[in-house]
């Protein structure tokens, strides 16, 4: 059965335990490309320069291209409750949180269709 990893660490640390790193990578890269906001982490990327570069991505699209920051939780499906729980008066602070929500919407999908193929 699957259960919501509470942190980023412990996240891709299962991800990895599970072999589905690879896949989650893709799946990212993937859903990225989709709402045309390029973004190619390469599947040889370390899970610490992973959550970095992922969280520089979301900080600069809060900043610079917010349409597209919204565009994009939207095609990823990252749940709107979850997102309007968050407090947004630190945009590093937010910007790490919404990486790890978006990390946990992908390792559901990536989760799922290997447990049910």
């Amino acid at each position: 059965m699957f259960v919501a990893p509470i942190s980023t660490e412990a996240l891709l640390e299962q991800a990895q335990a599970e072999t589905l790193y690879l896949n989650l990578i893709e799946q990212i890269n993937k859903d990225f490309n989709l709402a045309n906001e390029g973004i190619d982490f390469p599947l040889s990327i370390s899970p610490d320069e992973l959550k970095i570069q992922l969280h520089e991505k979301i900080y600069r699209m809060i900043q610079y291209k917010f349409a597209e920051y919204l565009n994009l939780l939207y095609i990823i499906d990252v749940s709107e409750i979850e997102i309007k729980k968050l407090d947004g008066s630190d945009l590093v602070i937010l910007a790490e949180q919404v990486a790890f929500l978006i990390l946990k919407r992908e390792w559901q999908k990536v989760w799922f269709r290997n447990y049910y193929r």
